[in-house]
C-alpha cells in the first residue's frame, strides 16, 4: 500500500486563458514542494510538463500534463497532490475537458493586466460540467500594469458573489513581493531568489482597513452557506476559527466560495500558501459522494463510491503513443485499488487487459508504482485494446463511467499524400493521433473523395500534421475541403422520354422509359414510384431503372454533386423483347432523368452552420462587419460576462480560414464553435460561378 491514504489525495488542475502562467505556476509548485531541483522557463524549453517537441518550439501547452507532488498539511499530515497542467489555447479544449473530468479542483490563472478573457470563462464553463472546486489565481503581479482592483472586478462580475477574497497585494508591479493574508491577518513578505520562502509580518497600518473590510466580507461569504452559520454570525458578528475552516471546506465543495489568491509565478510569490490552502481546504476524492455510472450493456444507473475496499474501477481520461514504449494510458482509479499484472474487463469492448506497468508521472518521467488507490491518477502502459473514455472493472462488476463529451470540430482540411505507396502508414498514424486527442477527427468522404481531417482551430491542426512529421515521418499537402454541395430541383418535369437504342450487327440495345420528376421537401430524400400498367415495362427491368437513377443522383447532373429531395415516377415506356436488357434501361433511365432534371428549374444547395462567436466587446464591430461580408446571417447577441457572443448561420464556403482571420480581429482573444444546421439554396450569381467553374475543370481534365 501507498503511504497515503485516498482522503490524503487532492486533484487538481491548471486552468486558464493561454499565456497566464499555468506551467510556469506547475514549475514553482514542484520546485517549492522538493519534486525537482530547479526551476525550468519555458523559453529555454526545459520545464516538466512541457516536454514535447512542439510544445518547445512554440513556447505553448498543446497536451494536458500529469505532475505529482507531495506537501504537509496544517496538522502535518502528508498530502499527495496530483496535477494536470492543462493548455489555455481553446484549439486544445479537449484537454481542459478530460483534465478537469477526473480532478476535483480547477486553480483558475487570471492575469492581473489582461483580466478575464475568453479562455478564463470557457474553462470556468467546464468547472460547472464537472462540479469541481474553484480556486482564483490572480497572476503576473509582478507586471508593470498589473492592476489586482480592476481584475478583481472584472472577476466578480464575470463569476458573482461566490468569488471571496483570501489575499490582496501590497506592491503590485515590478519587485512585487508582498501579499496580506486574511485569514493569517499578516503581511507576507516573500524573498525573491526564486525558493518561494516567505515571513510573516504584521500588516501596515495603510493596509490594516482594507484588510479588516476583506476579511469581515469572507467571513460573512462562509456564514452565508448555511442557516445556523448565518445565525451564529448575526449575534456575534464573528466564527470560531473552526467554524471558519469547516464552514470554507463546505463551501468550496459546494461550489460557494471561489477565493482568491495572489501569485507571481515566474518569481516563485505565492506558490507556498496556495499549495498551503489546497491541502487544508481543497476536496479529497472521498469527498464526493459517488461517481455516476451505467450497468454495462444497461441503462441502469450505478453509483461508483470513492470507497478504498469495493471493487476496483478505473476509467482511462488521456492516451498518449509515445515511441519507446507505445501507447501509455493516463487513468483514475473511481474505487477500489488496482496493482501490477491485474486482469481487468474493458466494458466498452469485452475485451481483458492486464496491467502490466503502472507509473506514477512528472511529465515525461515515470516512476514505477506497485498499486494505485482509490482517488489516484496514474497511466498503465501497453494496454491492447483500450483507449480514452473506456472503463476498466473486474468482470463480476461490469460497469461504465460516463465518456467526456467532446466539442465538435469547427475547422477541417483535406489531405493528400506527398509519396505514393503511403496510404495505409497515413491511416495508421491519423488513427494513433486521434486516440492521443479524440477532438481530432478523421474520415474519408466519399461524396467529395478526399480524406478529411477536422479538429479544433488552425493552431489544433498544424500541430496534429506536425506531429504526424516528426512522431511518423510522413508528410502531406493540405487543401481546402470540397463543399459538399448538393442539387436538387424547384419544379416538375412531365413526360420526361428517353429512348436508347444501339444495333451493332449483333444483338442490340432496347431501354425506352417517360417519367415525371418533381420535388420533396427539404430532407425527404428520394422516392421512386413504379407506375407502370399493362406491362409495358416487364418488372425484371424496372429495378435497372431505379439504379440508373440513383446513381445519377449520386454523382450529380449540375456541378457533380449529390441530387437531394426528388421524387421520380416511372410510368410508361417500351421494350423489345430480343434487344432489351437492364443495362438499356439502366442507360435510358439515367439520361432521362438528367434530361428532366435540367427541365424541372434546378438549383444548387450550401451547406450552412450554426456559428457562436466570442469575443471581447471592443471588437463588436469589427466582427459583425466581417460576418456579413461572408454572406452570415447574425441570429442575436448575447452577453457572457465581459465578453459578447454573436449567434449567427454562415455558409461553409465563406468560412475557409476563419480560425485565423477571428484571432487577426480580436487580437487572439476571439473563439468560435459551429454545427451544421442545415441546406439553403445558393445565390443564383454564386450558381453561375460554382456551374462555370465545374464545366471548366470538366473540359481541361477530358483534355
Amino acid at each position: 500500500m501507498p503511504d497515503y491514504k485516498p482522503e490524503q489525495i487532492r486533484n487538481v488542475s491548471l486552468i486558464g486563458h493561454g499565456g497566464v502562467g499555468k506551467t510556469i505556476l506547475s514549475e514553482g509548485i514542484l520546485y517549492t514542494s522538493g519534486a525537482t531541483n530547479r526551476f525550468g522557463k519555458i523559453e529555454e524549453g526545459n520545464t516538466v510538463s512541457d516536454y514535447n517537441k512542439d510544445e518547445i518550439e512554440k513556447q505553448i501547452s498543446i497536451t494536458a500534463s500529469l505532475l505529482h507532488t507531495n506537501w504537509k498539511d496544517n496538522k502535518g499530515t502528508n498530502v499527495k497532490i496530483n496535477i494536470l497542467d492543462t493548455p489555455g489555447y481553446m484549439d486544445f479544449v479537449g484537454e481542459v475537458k478530460s483534465s478537469l473530468k477526473v480532478t476535483d479542483t480547477g486553480l483558475l490563472l487570471v492575469d492581473a493586466f489582461k483580466g478575464v478573457e475568453v479562455g478564463t470563462e470557457a474553462s470556468y464553463k467546464i468547472t460547472k460540467d464537472y462540479n469541481n472546486n474553484i480556486i482564483i489565481l490572480i497572476n503576473k503581479l509582478d507586471s508593470e500594469n498589473a492592476d489586482f482592483d480592476d481584475v478583481l472586478k472584472q472577476v466578480k462580475e464575470t463569476f458573482g458573489v461566490e468569488v471571496a477574497v483570501v489575499q490582496f497585494p501590497v506592491n503590485q508591479g515590478v519587485g512585487f513581493n508582498e501579499i496580506i493574508d486574511i485569514m493569517k491577518m499578516k503581511m507576507l513578505r516573500f524573498n525573491i531568489d526564486g525558493k518561494g520562502e516567505y515571513k510573516e509580518e504584521e500588516i501596515p497600518q495603510d493596509y490594516l482597513s482594507k484588510a479588516e473590510d476583506y476579511k469581515k466580507k469572507f467571513v460573512e461569504a462562509i456564514a452565508g452557506i448555511d442557516d445556523a452559520l448565518m445565525e451564529k454570525y448575526f449575534e456575534n458578528e464573528n466564527l470560531s476559527q473552526e467554524e471558519i475552516e469547516t464552514g470554507l471546506k463546505t463551501g468550496m465543495k459546494e461550489r460557494k466560495i471561489f477565493p482568491v489568491f495572489c501569485t507571481s509565478a515566474s518569481h516563485n510569490v505565492g506558490v507556498r500558501p496556495v499549495l498551503d490552502f489546497i491541502s487544508n481546504y481543497c476536496m479529497s476524492p472521498v469527498d464526493k459522494p459517488f461517481e455516476p455510472a451505467k450497468k454495462s450493456g444497461s441503462d441502469e444507473d450505478l453509483k461508483i463510491k470513492p470507497d478504498l475496499n469495493k471493487e476496483p474501477v478505473l476509467f482511462i481520461f488521456k492516451t498518449v503513443s509515445e515511441r519507446n514504449i507505445g501507447e501509455l494510458s493516463f487513468f483514475k482509479v473511481y474505487s477500489g485499488k488496482v496493482s501490477a499484472g491485474m486482469d481487468m474487463l474493458n466494458n466498452s469492448n469485452g475485451k481483458t487487459e492486464r496491467l502490466s506497468q503502472i507509473y506514477t508521472m512528472n511529465g515525461k518521467d515515470r516512476k514505477d508504482m506497485n498499486e494505485a488507490i482509490c482517488g489516484d491518477i496514474a497511466t498503465v502502459v501497453k494496454l491492447k485494446d483500450t483507449h480514452t473514455n473506456d472503463t476498466l472493472s473486474p468482470k463480476s462488476f461490469p460497469v461504465v463511467i460516463k465518456r467526456i463529451g467532446y466539442p465538435e470540430p469547427n475547422m477541417s482540411l483535406a489531405i493528400i499524400p506527398k509519396r505514393k505507396g503511403e496510404e495505409d502508414k497515413i491511416a495508421n498514424s491519423l488513427h494513433s493521433l486521434h486516440e492521443e486527442d479524440p477532438t481530432f477527427v478523421v474520415k474519408y468522404d466519399p461524396e467529395i473523395s478526399q480524406t478529411i481531417i477536422s479538429g479544433q482551430g488552425e493552431i489544433h491542426l498544424n500541430t496534429i500534421l506536425n506531429r504526424m512529421k516528426y512522431k511518423f515521418n510522413i508528410e502531406v499537402d493540405v487543401t481546402e475541403p470540397k463543399i459538399p454541395y448538393r442539387e436538387t430541383i424547384k419544379s416538375s418535369a412531365d413526360n420526361v422520354e428517353y429512348k436508347h437504342k444501339k444495333q451493332t450487327g449483333g444483338r442490340g440495345q432496347y431501354g425506352h422509359v417517360v417519367i415525371k420528376i418533381e420535388p420533396l421537401p427539404r430532407g425527404q430524400g428520394f422516392e421512386f414510384v413504379d407506375a407502370i400498367v399493362g406491362g409495358v415495362i416487364p418488372n425484371r427491368f424496372i429495378p435497372a431503372v431505379e439504379k440508373g437513377i440513383v446513381e445519377t443522383m449520386n454523382s450529380g447532373v449540375l456541378i457533380g454533386c449529390k441530387v437531394v429531395d426528388v421524387k421520380t415516377t416511372l410510368f410508361f415506356g417500351s421494350f423489345h423483347t430480343v434487344d432489351s436488357d437492364e443495362l438499356s434501361f439502366k442507360l435510358a433511365a439515367t439520361q432521362a432523368f438528367k434530361k428532366g432534371f435540367k427541365d424541372a428549374n434546378p438549383v444548387i444547395l450550401e451547406p450552412i452552420y450554426n456559428v457562436d462567436i466570442a469575443f471581447p466587446e471592443e471588437f463588436m464591430g469589427a466582427v459583425s462587419g466581417d460576418v456579413s461580408s461572408r454572406g452570415g446571417k447574425i441570429l442575436g447577441m448575447e452577453s457572457e460576462g465581459r465578453h459578447q457572443v454573436i449567434k449567427c448561420q454562415m455558409p461553409l464556403s465563406e468560412m475557409s480560414g476563419y480560425s485565423s482571420r477571428l484571432r487577426s480581429l480580436t487580437q487572439g482573444r476571439g473563439t468560435y464553435s459551429r454545427l451544421f444546421s442545415h441546406y439553403e439554396e445558393v445565390p443564383k450569381e454564386i450558381e453561375n460561378k460554382i456551374i462555370a467553374d465545374y464545366e471548366k475543370k470538366k473540359a481541361e481534365e477530358q483534355k
